[in-house]
């Protein structure tokens, strides 16, 4: 049996680094795909908590409005008056609500998909109104954007059954507002992203 020679040896070295060489690359080429999707992932992260984040500013927002004990007609009656820009936040806390009055031809289509809301939903006590009010902010000092890209709007409705508006009133008092009222608030990221929100409204009546 011959010993090998150092020409074979030498090459038997070479094809091993190549081998070596080219696991290294195989390696390195998935890290990078595994960053390159990880980058991927965060970024979209981001932008969805971006998003989830005007949508709920404009839902804090239709909420706000509903604070304090002022207006209460207003909070219980749709207006187009209401539903426009005029309608800014105030320093002592009594605002109004952009309450919307919806056809019941097109309700459920509102509150199962408020993004294929138009201005032919509306009643006629709400034409002539804004349907998205611009997210203005709580802060009734300062006007301020939720996002420069995805500009922060807000509506809201009373949730109410077929001849009952006010839940828990005393016989006769709900003409007078006295009860329990359910209101359901949209609020939206431009057109990337709608959420919306419930919340009950305790009132003792215009007279009290």
């Amino acid at each position: 049996m011959t010993a090998p020679t150092r020409n074979s040896q030498r090459g038997a070295v070479l094809l091993v680094a190549l081998v070596m060489m080219l696991l290294l690359t195989l390696l390195a080429i998935g890290s990078m795909r595994s960053v390159t999707m990880e980058t991927r992932l965060t970024a979209h992260r981001a932008h969805d908590t971006k998003l989830q984040n005007v949508a709920d500013a404009a839902l804090r927002e239709a909420e706000f409005r509903f604070y304090g004990p002022g207006y209460l007609v207003e909070k219980l009656e749709a207006s187009a008056d209401n539903c426009s820009k005029s309608n800014t936040l105030k320093a002592n806390g009594l605002n109004k609500p952009c309450l919307l009055a919806i056809d019941d031809a097109h309700l459920l289509t509102f509150v199962d998909q408020p993004q294929e809301a138009t201005d032919d939903f509306l009643k006629s006590e709400s034409q002539g109104g804004l349907l998205w009010m611009p997210y203005r902010g709580t802060d009734p000092g300062t006007t301020t954007q939720a996002n420069t890209q995805y500009p922060a709007s807000w509506n809201s409705i009373l949730a109410v059954e077929t001849g009952n508006t006010a839940v828990n009133a005393e016989y006769g008092m709900a003409a007078e507002g006295q009860g329990t009222y359910f209101y359901l608030n949209n609020g939206k990221a431009g057109d990337a992203l709608y959420l919306q929100s419930t919340h009950a409204n305790i009132y003792l009546g215009l007279n009290n």
